[in-house]
Formats: structure tokens, C-alpha cells, sequence
């Protein structure tokens, strides 16, 4: 396995009510006693990367009891180093196997100093004291195939920068909304969050109509294979299990929190751009990523998000507000995003690119986390100023601004009539000047406002540029 580095070492579990306990660990020896419950936890001195070392757990015999009779709990192969925790929806739990630099990079996937930890999915009305898995395991071809393609390239990447060994866990579930990985009440405790609970409240209310439903699906599924006939095609339906507010929280991310950690990646989103749900999605994950911190109490560590891609959604979906809203959280202390615009699937929600996510993340690490002066991030809008008949669009991360392409494409403008116009776009120096003849007073500006726009607009370390609108 693998332990945080310069973090004290948490360590805790179950034995008799009263049982001393005696652990040693790189030269330190603790002893504890469990509670009447039966608990116990403690922790032992923090200590920089190495390995690899053994931890001993045992049982100590009271004064004049007989020697006792569990052996001890020996671990072998423990590496100090960092921890990571990969989560969201499907495009963090998509594979390394599916990823298109697969067949280069999964034969040589063995790796010592990557370990990984796959999460089953689980959802729980309650929090659960104990992950479902199988434990920690090296980084091998076997291993890692079907393992987070993003979370393998970001530890790869860090592992061979930092020369420590990373430790990844992969807590994914696709096609989840983000309220299902917020604890119940730090989602109760706001109140602009009401209609997510409306929301559920909705899907239970019909609850034993769409299981009626899926079962007469299935039916004719199993009739049409049956007959040799194409099977049909039906609607989408929200699972119960995992939309939940709360549910995967208690599942599959609550049991992780005694574990110190070095930080979270995060990709999800696409869930919540639905026109019901899009505008509460900064408030969400603002939530999800405070109440974590709280739960886990190793201080604000850093959240490294990525930016939904580009795809051809349905016109129920808002996938431009959706960036909008995620390119907000940014106002959160030690977070960085990861914009992925450029790199997407107008036809597939699951862009095979998985290799750039990875690098991008882990650009943001090396900024915020481990110190590098490197530029992390791709331009951000900051403020927009009429000009003449012209609008001035600053942005921050924009040494090097440029197109790829003979013009910059994506900018819209519009007067106050709020008429949005496609606009000619000019950059001078970190700054694009944006104007149309249709719009001799411009007053707005917006970029890549899209579900799946045309965006080619970067700066000098090749990191394209966010969709932004100048509206609020």
C-alpha cells in the first residue's frame, strides 16, 4: 500500500472491547486499547517518501492473562509517498485499456512506483465504516487495464517528477450526478440546494413505474433476441441506486476519509447538464468540495477538476453553462481546472484522449502542490471592457496567446439587447479585441457558448483557452 508522506500515519480497527494493542512502524512503537465498541485508532509520527517498510500489528496480553492467541497482523511492502484519489463519473472511471495510447502504454504498465486501489461501486443509505476492495496492488498490464486512464497518467507523470511512489484510488461510478458524492447534510445545511431534493423526491415518486417500465423492456428485449429480430431501443432511465443525494458518499467515499491523503481529481459533470440541474452546479461542487475537506481534516487539500469536453448533446442539456459553472469553483482556495475543450468527441461523451487529462492534472499539481513554477493552466476570462465599436476581453494565463487555425474562432457579441452576433476576433498581446459591423455597440462577449463549439484559442504552453461568457 501506500501512505501519505509528512502527514501523521492514521491507523485504526476492530478487536475485543478493553484489547491492548501494541504497533510498530519505521522504528516507532504505539499502543492503544479498544473502546467498549470494540474501536480503536491512533497515530503514529509523520516521515518522509521511502520504503519499502513493515507494519506490525498485535495483540498485547494483559498482566497474569495467557500469551495471546491471534498472531500478529504483519504488512509487508508499505511505500510513504503520496496519495491520490481519483473520483467523479464516467470519464475517470473510463479505462486504460480504451484509452487510444493504450496499445503503447498498457504492455509497459508495470510500474513500481504507481499502486492503485480499485473501489467497488456501492451506494449506502448510511456512511460505511469499510471500503469494498480487493486492496491495494503494483502497477502491472493486469492491474491497471482496467483502471482510471486519467488517474494512471497523472500518477505516471508525478511518480517519475517526484520520484515517489503515488498511490491512486479509483472511486468512480459512471453516469452519476455530483450530489450523490456530498454528504447528506452538508447538502441539507444549504439551502439554495432544496431543489436537489425535489428533484429525487420526483424519481422515488415514480419509482415503482419505471421498474414496471424496465421490466417490460427487458421483455422485449429477450423476445426480440429470442426471435433473431435487432433488439429495441428505449430512454434512458436514472438509476435509483446512484443518484440518490448522498448515497455514493456513504458508499464508496466516507470509508475512505481516515486515510490521510495528498489531494482529489475530479471529472464529472456531464450528469448535471441537464437545464433542471446546470445552474446549481457551482453550489454543489463548492459543497462537495468544503464538506470533504472538513470530513477528511488534513487541511484544504488540493482539488484538481477537469472541464467537461465538447459533445453534441441534446438540446435538454446545457453543456456551455455547465463549463460556466465549473470554471466558477475556481474562486475556491487551492483548486485548479483542467480545460479539455479542444481535446474532445462531438460524437461520443467519452473522448479516448485520456493521456492529455492525465498531463494537465498533473500540471496543476506540480503548480499548486509540489512547487514548480509552470504554467497550469490555459487563459481565463477576467473582465471584459467596451471599446469603441469594439469589446476587450483580459484574460489571466495568456502569455503566448494564440490561434490554431489562420483566424480565432468561437467569439460571439452582442449589444444590450443581449442578440448574440459571431464576431471577428483579434489578439493584442494577452487580450482579444472582438467587433462585428452588425453590433456597432457591444456591451457582451462570450466564447465557445456551445454544447460542442469550435475553440482555438491558446497560450504559449499549448493549453487552450476556456469557454466563458461575459454575463455575470
Amino acid at each position: 500500500m501506500v501512505i501519505q508522506r509528512d502527514l501523521p500515519v492514521h491507523l485504526w480497527g476492530n478487536a475485543q472491547p478493553g484489547e491492548p494493542i501494541a504497533i510498530s512502524f519505521r522504528g516507532e512503537a504505539r499502543g492503544t486499547e479498544a473502546d467498549a465498541l470494540g474501536h480503536w485508532s491512533l497515530y503514529m509520527r509523520p516521515g518522509a517518501a521511502g520504503g519499502p517498510f513493515q507494519l506490525t500489528v498485535k495483540s498485547v496480553p494483559t498482566t497474569g492473562a495467557s500469551p495471546a492467541s491471534e498472531p500478529p497482523i504483519i504488512l509487508e511492502d508499505i511505500m510513504v509517498g503520496d496519495v491520490w484519489v481519483a473520483s467523479g463519473q464516467s470519464n475517470m472511471e473510463f479505462p486504460l485499456s480504451r484509452a487510444n495510447t493504450a496499445a503503447q502504454d498498457l504492455p509497459t504498465a508495470a510500474n513500481a512506483q504507481i499502486r492503485l486501489l480499485m473501489i467497488r461501486k456501492r451506494s449506502s443509505d448510511y456512511a460505511m465504516p469499510d471500503a469494498d476492495t480487493d486492496g491495494w496492488t503494483p502497477s502491472t498490464p493486469d492491474t491497471a487495464k482496467e483502471f482510471s486512464a486519467v488517474g494512471w497518467y497523472f500518477a505516471r507523470e508525478i511518480a517519475s517528477r517526484e520520484h515517489v511512489t503515488v498511490g491512486v484510488i479509483d472511486a468512480t461510478w459512471g453516469g452519476t450526478v455530483g450530489e450523490a458524492w456530498v454528504r447528506l447534510t452538508a447538502l441539507g445545511e444549504d439551502a439554495s440546494l432544496s431543489p436537489i431534493f425535489v428533484a429525487r423526491g420526483k424519481m422515488t415518486d415514480t419509482a415503482a413505474d419505471a421498474v414496471a417500465e424496465e421490466k417490460d423492456e427487458q421483455r422485449q428485449r429477450d423476445e426480440a433476441k429470442a426471435a433473431g429480430k435487432p433488439l429495441p431501443q428505449f430512454p434512458w432511465h436514472p438509476p435509483l441506486d446512484s443518484w440518490g443525494p448522498g448515497l455514493l458518499w456513504n458508499g464508496m467515499i466516507a470509508p475512505l476519509t481516515p486515510l490521510p491523503i495528498r489531494g482529489v481529481l475530479w471529472y464529472q459533470g456531464e450528469s448535471n447538464s441537464a437545464l433542471a440541474r446546470v445552474n446549481s452546479y457551482d453550489r454543489v461542487m463548492r459543497t462537495l468540495i468544503e464538506d470533504w475537506r472538513r470530513q477528511w481534516g488534513v487541511g484544504d487539500f488540493p482539488f484538481l477538476y477537469v472541464q467537461i469536453s465538447n459533445f453534441t448533446s441534446k438540446p435538454a442539456e446545457d453543456w456551455a453553462e455547465l463549463r460556466e459553472q465549473q470554471m466558477r469553483t475556481l474562486a475556491m482556495r487551492n483548486t485548479a481546472m483542467a480545460v479539455t475543450i479542444d481535446i474532445g468527441d462531438p460524437t461520443d461523451v467519452h473522448p479516448a484522449d485520456k493521456l492529455d487529462v492525465g498531463l494537465r492534472l498533473a500540471r496543476a499539481a506540480r503548480a499548486l502542490t509540489y512547487g514548480e513554477i509552470v504554467e497550469y493552466s490555459g487563459p481565463m476570462f477576467r473582465q471584459a471592457t467596451p471599446e469603441g465599436g469594439a469589446i476587450r476581453v483580459y484574460l489571466d494565463h495568456a502569455h503566448g496567446l494564440t490561434a490554431k487555425g489562420a483566424v480565432v474562432t468561437g467569439f460571439e457579441i452582442a449589444a444590450k439587447d443581449g442578440k448574440y452576433i459571431p464576431a471577428l476576433a483579434t489578439i493584442e498581446g494577452a487580450t482579444i479585441v472582438a467587433s462585428s459591423p452588425d453590433v456597432p455597440n457591444p456591451v457582451r462577449v462570450r466564447y465557445g457558448w456551445a454544447n460542442s463549439p469550435e475553440c482555438n484559442l491558446f497560450n504559449g504552453e499549448g493549453l487552450p483557452a476556456s469557454p466563458f461568457t461575459s454575463e455575470r
